[in-house]
């Protein structure tokens, strides 16, 4: 792992596969740890050169006031192009999971000339805060579980990724596979301060940034092959918000993961590998 400068900001990097292979960046969902390892191997046994990055204020990046963020959605989307031009080897296969799916819509369509393919997994196509009238909004429910835990003590390794852990089980995703990433995170972020952890933990920054405007109505524009992978049981974003982008941006490709939820299972990563290698 390493930095680079993009955007006049460093940005945390890791690489896969060869310097000189076309590059597949991954954007963070906020930390690049969204993205497992053995999706990554795989892509890059494929013959592609894979980095994965973590968005400004988690991980490795910038880190200012995770609190107030000074910095916008489009601010982000000219980070993946920034950090795309400065990797070089011509444009990139762009791919964003959750609330990074969010930056690579914008990223693909206010900087078209970066990306020459666009994955998109477990994601929608509108802003944090109510969805449009037809698409499903979150799971009240698992929501209500969600959010009713009490915050973990966020300076305490093993409570966060306790913490996590529960989360996943709620979310019906892996729980074992959930505390060990946690734990990594928390090895990663700089410093026990409470809205630091939280913030790449669970990313709450992103839901204070500023989203404007809006990018749905631009779908259509999308001219990059594209695919879009939605977990069948994602209750965070039901799939109805992945087979409406998938809908929208013309000739996109939805792919959908019967046994997954919000995070990629090891069990889906070969399939995940094979339908992003055909893309791009």
């Amino acid at each position: 792992m390493t930095t680079v400068n993009a955007n006049e900001i460093a940005l945390g990097i890791e690489s896969f596969g060869d310097n000189y292979a076309p590059l597949v960046l991954l954007v963070g969902g906020t930390t690049m740890l969204s993205w497992p390892d053995a999706l990554c191997e795989r892509l890059a046994a494929g013959g592609r050169r894979v980095v994965r990055y973590d968005l400004r204020d988690s991980g490795e990046s910038t880190t200012a006031d995770p609190e107030a963020p000074a910095y916008t959605l489009r601010d982000l989307a000219a980070d993946a192009a920034a950090l795309a031009d400065a990797l070089g080897g011509g444009p990139a296969h762009l791919a964003g999971i959750g609330v990074g799916g969010m930056v690579a819509q914008v990223a693909v369509l206010d900087h078209p000339g970066a990306f020459s393919a666009l994955t998109l997994v477990g994601t929608r196509a509108v802003a944090p805060g109510p969805p449009d009238d037809d698409l499903p909004d979150h799971d009240q429910a698992t929501m209500s579980r969600l959010f009713a835990r009490p915050m973990p003590d966020w300076t305490d390794r093993e409570a966060v990724a306790e913490f996590a852990a529960a989360g996943a089980e709620i979310l019906g995703d892996d729980p074992v596979a959930a505390r060990a990433i946690a734990a990594r995170i928390w090895d990663r972020t700089p410093g026990t301060a409470p809205p630091v952890q939280m913030a790449n933990q669970m990313g709450m920054v992103f839901s204070r940034l500023d989203c404007k405007p809006r990018w749905r109505e631009r779908l259509p524009d999308i001219e990059v092959p594209t695919l879009v992978v939605h977990g069948r049981r994602n209750r965070f974003f039901p799939v109805g918000n992945g087979e409406a982008i998938a809908h929208e941006i013309p000739g996109a490709r939805l792919l959908v993961l019967e046994e997954a939820a919000t995070a990629i299972p090891h069990a889906a990563v070969g399939e995940v590998t094979e339908a992003m290698l055909t893309r791009g």
